[in-house]
Formats: C-alpha cells, sequence, structure tokens
C-alpha cells in the first residue's frame, strides 16, 4: 500500500479531476465512491460521494484524511481505484490476496482544464449539454446547437447513466490489445451509438462494436448512420441470438432490452466466450410466470400482478446467481427505465480472477426454484 498511498498523496491537490473506487468485495455494502477536489471557507478540501444502492451520501474530508479513507477502503472494501488529474491518470487494482498493483500514466504536457471546484454543482454529465453529438442529434434528443431537447431529457439521462455503469468498469475492459463488444437485440441504438462515441471519440479506446438485432429496418438505418459519422469499427448485423455465430472471441456483452429467454441465451453466449464484462436489462419475462407454483406463496400468487413481479425477480435472481457461479462478480443495479418497457433492472457482471464455483451458491439456486417448480432456459443452457 505504500505505493498506492505516495501516489494518492500527489493526486490529492488543487490539480485533481476526479478519483473513482469501485468494484466493491461487499455487494451489500457501498457500491461506488467518487473524490473530486473543492473550495470550502477559501480551503481546499475534498467531497467523498458515496453510493450505497439507491441512496448518495457526502462528506468533506481534508487531504490527510481523505487519503488514509482512500487507503481504508482499498484494503478492507474495494478492488479498484482510478484517479484522473491535470497531470495524468493513475489504476490501482487490489487483487483476492490483497497484492496492490498500481499503473500510471502521466502528461508529458500537463493538461490545461481546470478541476470545478464548486461546493455545489449541477450535474455533470459525460456527455455534456451544450455539445453537440451527431448521432444524439440525428435521435432527436439534442438540438443541431447541443441543448437537449425538452421531451428527451431522460433518454439523454439513461444515455449517460448507463455510460457511468460503463465507466465503473474500464479497468477491467481496457487492456493493451483491441476490445470487442457484441450489443444483442440492439434496436434503434441510441445506447449502442453512446457507448462506441464514448470510447473510441472521447477515451481513445481501440474497439470494435457489433449491434444485433432482428429487424431489417432498423439495422439498415443503424448501419447507415454509423457510416455517416465515420464509425468505421461499428457495425450492425441482421440476426438472432441464440444461433449467432460471427465471432469466437468477445470482451463485453451487452443485451439491453432482449425479451424473455433471449437474455438467457445471449448470457450463455457470453459466458461461452468467456467475456470479461455483461451487461443485461431484461424484460417480458414470462417463463417462470408460466410455472410458478408453491402452497406457502399462494396469498401472492393469485393476484396476477403481484405474480409476474415475483417471477421477474425469480428470475432474475437466478440469472444473477448462475453468473456468480460461472466466476463472475455481479451486481443487481437500478437503472432508467427503457421507453418500450418499464424494466429497470441492469445486471452487470464482471469476470473474477479467480472462476472458483461455490457449491452453497448453487444449492440455493436450485433448492429455490425446486420449491417454486421453476426450470428456466438458462439452468438447462449452463447444464448442456
Amino acid at each position: 500500500m505504500e505505493e498506492l498511498r505516495s501516489r494518492l498523496s500527489d493526486f490529492l491537490s488543487d490539480r485533481l479531476y476526479q478519483i473513482i473506487v469501485s468494484n466493491p468485495r461487499n455487494k451489500e455494502g457501498a457500491s461506488k465512491i467518487k473524490v473530486r477536489p473543492i473550495m470550502k471557507r477559501g480551503e481546499i478540501q475534498f467531497q467523498e460521494t458515496t453510493t450505497v444502492g439507491t441512496q448518495v451520501f457526502h462528506e468533506n474530508y481534508t487531504k490527510d484524511v481523505m487519503l488514509e479513507r482512500l487507503l481504508s477502503v482499498m484494503q478492507t472494501e474495494f478492488k479498484q481505484l482510478e484517479a484522473g488529474s491535470m497531470d495524468g491518470r493513475m489504476t490501482a487494482l487490489v487483487s483476492k490476496k490483497g497484492k496492490v498493483t498500481v499503473k500510471c500514466s502521466m502528461q508529458d504536457k500537463p493538461m490545461e482544464m481546470l478541476p470545478d471546484m464548486s461546493h455545489n454543482r449541477t450535474k455533470q454529465y459525460l456527455l455534456k449539454e451544450g455539445v453537440p453529438v451527431p448521432f444524439l442529434v440525428d435521435l432527436g434528443v439534442q438540438t443541431k446547437e447541443g441543448l437537449i431537447v425538452r421531451s428527451r431529457y431522460d433518454k439523454f439521462k439513461q444515455i449517460n447513466r448507463y455510460l457511468e455503469f460503463v465507466e465503473d468498469i474500464l479497468p477491467t475492459l481496457v487492456r493493451d490489445e483491441a476490445i470487442h463488444i457484441i450489443d444483442f437485440g440492439c434496436g434503434k441504438s441510441y445506447l449502442t451509438f453512446a457507448l462506441y462515441y464514448y470510447l473510441h471519440e472521447l477515451k481513445g479506446i481501440n474497439v470494435t462494436i457489433t449491434g444485433l438485432d432482428l429487424k431489417a429496418d432498423v439495422i439498415s438505418r443503424c448501419s447507415r448512420l454509423a457510416r455517416q459519422y465515420g464509425y468505421d469499427q461499428l457495425h450492425f448485423y441482421q440476426g438472432d441470438i441464440s444461433t449467432f455465430q460471427g465471432t469466437e472471441q468477445v470482451d463485453m456483452v451487452v443485451t439491453l432490452h432482449a425479451c424473455d429467454t433471449a437474455t438467457d441465451y445471449a448470457i450463455k453466449k457470453a459466458v461461452d466466450w468467456n467475456a470479461r464484462v455483461i451487461f443485461t436489462v431484461p424484460c417480458c419475462q414470462h417463463e417462470v410466470n408460466g410455472q410458478i407454483e408453491n402452497e406457502l406463496l399462494a396469498p401472492v400468487l393469485k393476484y396476477g400482478l403481484l405474480q409476474e413481479r415475483l417471477s421477474a425477480i425469480v428470475t432474475d435472481a437466478v440469472r444473477a446467481n448462475l453468473l456468480e457461479e460461472a466466476g463472475y462478480d455481479t451486481q443487481v443495479l437500478e437503472f432508467i427505465d427503457m421507453e418500450h418497457t418499464p424494466k429497470n433492472i441492469l445486471i452487470r457482471a464482471v469476470k473474477r480472477e479467480d472462476r472458483f464455483k461455490s457449491p452453497d451458491k448453487k444449492r440455493d439456486v436450485g433448492l429455490l426454484t425446486r420449491e417454486l417448480h421453476v426450470n428456466t432456459t438458462l439452468q438447462k443452457l449452463f447444464e448442456k
């Protein structure tokens, strides 16, 4: 931890943009911590923003206290830290055995953009308001001047929320070689274009993204837009998730509105590819709703709406646990409602270095599904 202490001490200054602490060891506690400098009563302090579930907490600390706070949470609660300043970037990773790896890339010529040290500032989105982005203009989210169309502001927030989830896992995803991402059921591709723009155009990452959907007209329009923007490594194809054979190696799999069991086929594909990251926002979970039976839960299941919601929760719980068994650190996060579905759960799975499978977790899932008389498609696919 001494190297991390020394580096963090250098970054904790008025030249700091932001520190992000993520990849928690305990899924029940805080999911992310952000730190930025602020000016308070003429002195520089550091504002800590901690996310726990859907709640956000703010505290301000002096440099010395903030330094000890960060070292403490990296020792006990989190596995990765990213810092960015006018002088460069730093990434710190903590292995399962407690080994700390610190990597720094310092700027030959320091950046001139000063950090925003206002105490109470407006929400800072990864895609900025007032900065026109071609695909957002064409998709009707922005005007040509970069202003957000009032009726599409929820879409703008959703896109930025999605990119925040992506930003958290960049240290896991980004390596020296090119990254390959597949978006199953990409639809109109708001988020596919946003992902490419953020990674390739803003971050300068060598990335290839493949969008797949069943609708020929959607694929044709998205392909035309990709060519129009000069997005050479963004490709769209018509096809089905369960039978797709277009590649043998994928780093990240995204499926944001695949209906019912299509989500399960996408997850199985991702696991077979040994993908490092999986994002899925399931919808239309009918399979379990048609199977679920339990005498104890009869007072709940007799109401169709409650049975439907319980079935969706059970479906996603089974998926999350099966991903844990397959070697992934898995979180179930709150997303923003998609425009065509009220589902707002995002399952985010990040590959563990140690793929040890816990028999206790497997037993828990089996016990749950047997008690509810449920056998999901993903269970069957994983048994093959």
